[in-house]
């Protein structure tokens, strides 16, 4: 049986992923950039030192601290009137994994406080046994610095923790710090390029109970 699930957050758990595309291309459009949701999805998960030099190479030149603080102030006001919501099956696999005794941690590119409030929000926050942010370590994912630094906080090996990824530049993080990672798609579908590094590849979160199961009963 797996002793860990290493959960993302944005487009993952959380409904967002649809939030951050349409505020990243509004705050960009309103400072001049022709940004488009193609373009957002190539950032998905992305820290800023792969994100800058990422979109400086589309747009010739742009100011990403600028954007993202309307982004995040944009997408900040829409969450206060209208909430987030949780993803399929997220609460079942989330008690699944207390009643068995597994750990859960959070591997997310967002920023500690934001993490916090985000799933204080929608009742699932104490369910976490540790959170590592982007700003926690020096290199965001793609790298693999966050889930490394994860299972060094919760003192297991790799091989013994599940990461759960929406994004192909979050599961390459995962896969190269030796996780078992499984793809819960959401604003795409796993590439040709991304299939080998997975482990499985869910509809949705619950789904993600069975094929735990199936592994405890192969070691069985």
């Amino acid at each position: 049986m797996f002793k860990a699930v290493i959960f993302d957050m944005d487009g993952l758990m959380l409904d967002t992923e649809v939030l951050l595309r349409r505020f990243w291309c509004e705050a960009a459009n309103e400072m001049g950039y022709p940004m488009r949701p193609e373009h957002v999805l190539g950032i998905r998960s992305l820290s800023s030192a792969y994100a800058i030099p990422h979109l400086n190479r589309v747009f010739g030149s742009f100011d990403y601290a600028k954007v993202r603080a309307r982004r995040i102030e944009l997408m900040n006001a829409y969450i206060a009137e209208n909430g987030i919501r949780k993803k399929k099956g997220l609460d079942e696999l989330l008690r699944f994994l207390k009643e068995q005794g597994i750990k859960a941690a959070v591997c997310t590119a967002t920023d500690y406080p934001r993490t916090e409030r985000y799933l204080k929000s929608v009742g699932v926050y104490d369910f976490f046994d540790d959170f590592i942010c982007g700003n926690m370590v020096k290199n965001g994912k793609p790298a693999p610095d966050i889930y490394q630094n994860a299972c060094l906080k919760l003192g297991l090996d790799p091989g013994d923790c599940i990461a759960l990824e929406d994004s192909p530049n979050g599961v390459i993080s995962a896969a190269i710090a030796h996780l078992n990672v499984i793809m819960v798609p959401d604003l795409s579908q796993p590439s040709e390029d991304i299939k080998p590094l997975l482990y499985d590849c869910c509809e949705s979160l619950d789904k993600v109970i069975d094929v735990i199961k199936a592994a405890g009963r192969q070691e069985e």
